[in-house]
């Protein structure tokens, strides 16, 4: 391994955000694509008052997500029959291969912290557009 290849700590300011599939804007954060992360991924969603996500999962990889204000509803599970909602200074857990469509039905935005076991943000989003129905908008 050279000097230029050699992994080394780095700090990254969420100052930029990107179109995920999901249909919701992500700060730029901790990814292979920013710092060259092997096995996470690690970024900023604030989920605007009354939008939502579109229905998906992420293959082989598991996320975490803590939520630093606001509320989210989240309808989980293979028809999306499950549902949460999680507050303020609450962690919430997706496995793997889990449909999920989170939502802020709220008057007030919801920001989190979301990390994920696949190091490229967008590489294990797949979009499960025959559950959206499910969920009324």
């Amino acid at each position: 391994m050279d000097a230029k290849s050699k992994p080394t700590c780095r700090i990254v300011k969420p100052h930029h955000t990107y179109g995920g599939k999901q249909g919701l804007n992500y700060f730029e954060g901790i990814a292979a694509e920013t710092v060259g992360s092997t096995g996470i991924c690690m970024h900023i969603l604030t989920i605007p008052p009354g939008a939502r996500a579109k229905a998906h999962l992420h293959e082989a990889h598991e996320t975490a997500i803590y939520v630093l204000s606001g509320e989210a509803h989240t309808w989980y599970g293979d028809r999306l029959e499950e549902h949460v909602v999680v507050h303020t200074g609450e962690l919430f857990y997706i496995p793997a291969g889990v449909p999920h469509l989170p939502a802020n039905l709220s008057n007030t935005p919801c920001t989190a912290v979301i990390a994920r076991t696949d190091p490229n943000e967008q590489e294990s989003v797949v979009l499960r557009p025959d559950l959206d129905e499910l969920v009324p908008a």
